[in-house]
């Protein structure tokens, strides 16, 4: 079967190879790959900035769609020709995160999506919404869950206000999924033509940060000088000091995202006067993704990407980095 793999760090080095076709051991299900979406994680990992010890040659990738091809000993759970997508780490299934449930990412602590075929333990899979294409699905396992439970960080009620920064995977999945809590959505983004496309899909407010870089001064005014319930923060460091600006008294900070370097120093007087709470979202459970899944059903939600051939991985890597994409990366797996 074809993959493609790490061999050594950077996007140029990223090569197609063949490896043998795997079989699925006692537990286990041989998957037939459809559809893979990249993630900023990728993209780092690719670099050799998320790992620099990564155990390499590496299969990147954690978010794909296919369909059921052998089941492994044991396995009662699915069948051939099942639908279904991989959770982010296989061995987180429900409640907290612990040490022992944060490992087994696939793409880091394991090969990942990035190939013909995959074996994945049984609990690893999920069933995808039956309107959803297996590129619509492959968005799903790390950016949408991670808006989801960045959503629940904030407990939103109807009729809140949520600022998305940037229109990446992340961002375009919180404001449609805020959308369908009745929640009001501010966005931000360098490009006038993404946001008149963000406001095509329910964005009630934007602003160019590249015209008028004190959002969190505009957020104040959107809301009447009380400040957003939530942000979901993708930028880190670049981005958290002007969010914590941006928050209401009691509001939370999802932070979700390393995408921007240092900016100013962290607003202490922020967090205290204003009780704020930053909560790390690091992806999901399996509950959580199959949480979701009953959500985009319910609603017929359809992700937003662009679409690549299989043999562009190094492209879509490319439009990651240079940032010009709107929603997800997807390649199709010919």
């Amino acid at each position: 079967m074809r993959v493609w793999q790490i061999p050594s760090f950077g996007i140029d080095s990223l090569e197609f190879a063949e490896r043998p076709t795997p079989e699925p051991g006692p537990g286990e299900v041989l998957v037939k790959v459809r559809a893979v979406s990249f993630n900023y994680r990728d993209l780092l990992m690719v670099k050799g900035a998320y790992n620099p010890k990564l155990r390499l040659p590496r299969i990147p990738c954690s978010d794909g769609a296919g369909e059921v091809v052998a089941v492994g000993e044991g396995v009662t759970t699915w069948k051939p020709k099942d639908r279904v997508a991989g959770i982010f780490m296989q061995n987180w299934l429900d409640g907290p995160l612990t040490a022992a449930k944060a490992k087994g990412a696939l793409g880091g602590d394991v090969d990942g999506m990035l190939a013909e075929r995959v074996v994945v333990k049984a609990t690893g899979l999920v069933a995808i919404p039956e309107h959803l294409s297996f590129e619509e699905a492959a968005t799903l396992p790390c950016a949408a869950v991670t808006a989801w439970n960045a959503l629940a960080a904030g407990d939103l009620k109807p009729g809140a206000t949520v600022l998305i920064q940037g229109t990446g995977g992340v961002s375009i999945f919180a404001l449609q999924l805020a959308r369908l809590r009745g929640a009001r959505v501010l966005g931000i983004s360098g490009s006038h033509e993404k946001l008149e496309r963000a406001y095509s899909l329910g964005l009630d407010a934007g602003l160019n940060y590249r015209d008028t870089p004190e959002w969190d001064l505009w957020a104040m005014e959107e809301t009447g000088g009380e400040g957003v319930d939530l942000v979901v923060d993708v930028g880190g460091l670049g981005t958290i000091s002007r969010s914590l600006r941006a928050i209401r008294i009691g509001g939370v900070v999802a932070q979700v995202g390393i995408l921007s370097g240092p900016a100013d120093l962290l607003p202490m007087p922020s967090i205290l006067h204003k009780q704020a709470r930053i909560q790390g979202i690091y992806v999901g459970s399996r509950k959580d993704f199959e949480d979701l899944n009953k959500a985009i059903t319910l609603a017929v939600l359809r992700p937003v990407g662009e679409n690549f051939n299989w043999s562009q991985a190094r492209e879509a890597l490319g439009r990651m980095e240079e940032a010009s994409h709107f929603g997800k990366l997807v390649l199709t797996v010919a």
